[in-house]
């Protein structure tokens, strides 16, 4: 073998180690091999028109955000209150809607007077309420009581939530804090309980929304999906696979898992190299932009058999100060403009905005196989 075979294999072989250690420092070794694969499945994948463009933005609303005193927090709730409905109806989807927010409130900051300033951006049409939890060493028995008690306040003090139909049961959807769902951590902190998904069906969680939480470590292998994640007992992660969401296969049985978009950003890099994860989260620091948006259509989920509707779910933490100023403004108005100048034209894209509570309908609509949806 010449020396510049030598060398060449050599540089081969550190260029992998460097980009295998990368992968690993942010835990994209997890789930890039499922991305390149949903990459190539894409690229074949020809879609009808118009192609519906379900849009949900969720809130890991956190008004007691750094341990601040409850005239803060009101403060940051009435920063929402006061600003975000004439933001809001300045816009509007194919039908005439303005987008929804769904605030995604902690059970362990419950506060009656926090919870009744929100519930009136709900009573506009602007604002959904469901519910996100912090905990770590927790127990079944401590998660279901947590969880029932703040489900019945939030039903029978602020009528919020809503009531199955079929069961008389109050439903929820769920994000969980920490991204730490199924004990999904290798320490296991901040969750301790393996069986969550189990937990969340029987005390009446219709979906959960926590994913993709990258570049956690917590981030499952299966990316950018619709799909039905079955408890496994004292198997910790068991959401890191499961049955995709199709049309004539709908379960209720197990956890219907509602990812949003990740991908990989090679317009904005690290170093000039290295293309930044797009995770879908939404901050002063990280703000939406054409590209980003593109790339949450690109990537967005979809019900298998159904594929002009997608479905986007994007982030942010609306509660932290700095993204209090950038939501309620420039930031908030870009993906608005962005979605109704570029992707509700009427022909090629019918853009919809929705809750999360409609983004589970929709999904269980098609997914049964309904003529028409809502």
């Amino acid at each position: 073998m010449t020396l510049i075979a030598l060398l060449v294999l050599a540089v081969c072989g550190f260029c992998g180690v460097l980009v295998r250690r990368i992968l690993k420092s942010r835990n994209a070794d997890i789930w890039i091999g499922s991305y390149v694969a949903f990459v190539i499945r894409r690229a074949f994948l020809k879609r009808p028109r118009p192609v519906h463009i379900h849009f949900c933005f969720v809130d890991h609303f956190e008004p007691f955000w750094k341990g601040a005193s409850r005239e803060r927090a009101l403060g940051r709730v009435r920063e929402w209150t006061t600003r975000y409905p004439a933001l809001a109806l300045r816009h509007k989807d194919s039908g005439g809607r303005p987008p929804v927010h769904t605030i995604f409130y902690p059970a362990e900051q419950y506060d009656p007077g926090v919870i009744d300033e929100i519930a009136a951006l709900v009573r506009q049409g602007i604002a959904d309420v469901e519910v996100h939890l912090h905990h770590d060493g927790d127990t079944p028995e401590n998660f279901t009581k947590t969880v029932n008690e703040f489900v019945t306040a939030l039903r029978e003090r602020h009528t919020l939530l809503r009531t199955d139909p079929r069961t008389g049961r109050v439903v929820y959807g769920f994000i969980h804090g920490d991204w730490a769902l199924g004990n999904s951590r290798k320490d296991g902190r901040y969750c301790g309980i393996p069986d969550e998904l189990g937990l969340l069906s029987r005390t009446g969680c219709y979906a959960d929304f926590t994913l993709p939480s990258a570049p956690s470590e917590t981030q499952t292998r299966k990316i950018n999906a619709i799909y039905f994640a079955r408890d496994r007992g004292v198997v910790p992660k068991p959401h890191d696979t499961g049955d995709n969401a199709r049309v004539g296969a709908w379960s209720d049985k197990d956890l219907l898992i509602v990812q949003g978009p990740l991908a990989l950003n090679w317009r904005s890099r690290k170093v000039g190299v290295l293309p930044r994860i797009e995770n879908g989260e939404v901050t002063a620091d990280n703000p939406a932009n054409d590209h980003r948006i593109d790339l949450w259509v690109r990537n967005a989920p979809e019900v298998t058999g159904a594929p002009d509707h997608v479905f986007i779910k994007v982030h942010t933490h609306g509660a932290e100060d700095a993204n209090i100023e950038s939501l309620l403004g420039w930031n908030m108005e870009q993906i608005w403009d962005s979605l109704e100048r570029r992707y509700n034209d009427g022909r090629r894209y019918l853009l919809h905005y929705e809750s999360a509570y409609e983004i589970y309908k929709n999904i269980k609509l098609l997914s049964i196989g309904a003529s028409s949806w809502k």
